[in-house]
């Protein structure tokens, strides 16, 4: 990747608290994958392919996320708890990590599933629900509360991307609306969700960005933040096709649970050796204690001694 100093570009940022540069230093962008790479030796980090556009979040930027559903109790912390009681959560836990790590600024994020799997086929039998756009408009004023970003997160079950995503382009089209995708539950081989692992491939993922590129580029909005979900080798096919967008910011999230020595080798496997661009975390705050012997999740300090250290960290 070329060296520059800045790259200008005309950005709006409409509906959005959050401040955006109209230049992009590229010198502390290349600073800072450095020093996310946390001494990695191998050639794998940093990861090196294409500037972003200005505005670009990553890797200036920490971003720490709630995660959940607001009709569940069960999916995550972002429906488990009443609204001021989680928001407060959250910002403590930002304030954790920003003490722990004071050199990147922290970003508080709500990561809402807003297309759940299920177990019934359901209309069309797509086997997966789609809330409601009220629910999608209640997260966003709650994330406004603390000047939040917000992921809207995908199980497709046996739909496609293709049919889903175009769904939330007004959602998308606002600066600080971002996008994840959860391989677990996207089942080529018609399996019911929960049978089996699902899976996407590199394909699948470049259409994601393709179409988040358009609307960065239609709308003159940052980059977007792409999250993908992962915790086993087949979840993600052909990893090496994954193409790099100026106008997307890939996140490789490592989803699975359990105790610390079983999560570290999880994020070895299958986002260290296979690396895209940024790296990112899942705790469980239920899930990850359920072994014997292991009574706290996690804390900033274990995670920020991983290679790369992870650039987006997300609370379940």
């Amino acid at each position: 990747m070329e060296s520059q100093t800045t790259i200008p570009v005309k950005i709006e940022n409409k509906d959005s608290m959050i401040p955006v540069p109209t230049i992009l230093d590229t010198a502390e962008y290349d600073q800072k994958l450095i020093a996310m790479s946390n001494g990695d030796t191998t050639g794998k980090w940093p990861i090196k392919n294409i500037y972003p556009l200005p505005g670009a979040l990553l890797p200036f930027n920490r971003i720490i996320a709630y995660y959940g559903n607001l009709y569940s109790k069960g999916m995550g912390i972002l429906g488990e708890l009443p609204e001021d009681v989680m928001l407060a959560r959250l910002q403590e836990e930002v304030k954790k990590w920003q003490e722990a790590d004071s050199t990147t600024k922290v970003i508080p994020a709500l990561h809402y599933i807003a297309i759940t799997a299920q177990l019934s086929p359901g209309k069309g039998n797509t086997y997966r629900a789609r809330m409601p756009f009220t629910q999608i408009d209640r997260v966003i004023k709650m994330a406004q509360k603390i000047n939040a970003l917000v992921f809207l997160d995908v199980q497709v079950g046996l739909s496609t991307l293709e049919k889903e995503l175009p769904e939330f382009e007004k959602y998308l089209s606002m600066p600080q609306v971002h996008f994840g995708i959860d391989p677990e539950f996207s089942m080529k081989s018609g399996a019911r969700p929960g049978k089996e692992v699902g899976t996407f491939d590199a394909a699948d993922i470049n259409y994601v960005q393709q179409y988040l590129a358009g609307l960065v580029r239609k709308n003159k909005i940052p980059p977007k933040i792409l999250v993908v979900h992962r915790f086993t080798k087949k979840m993600l096919t052909n990893y090496k096709n994954i193409k790099a967008f100026p106008e997307v910011q890939f996140v490789m999230d490592m989803d699975g649970w359990g105790f610390p020595a079983k999560k570290i080798n999880t994020y070895r496997e299958f986002v260290y050796k296979e690396p895209v661009q940024f790296a990112g975390f899942k705790v469980f705050y239920k899930n990850d204690i359920k072994t014997e012997g292991h009574k706290t999740v996690m804390q900033p300090k274990d995670l920020l001694k991983l290679k790369p250290q992870p650039i987006y960290i997300q609370y379940q």
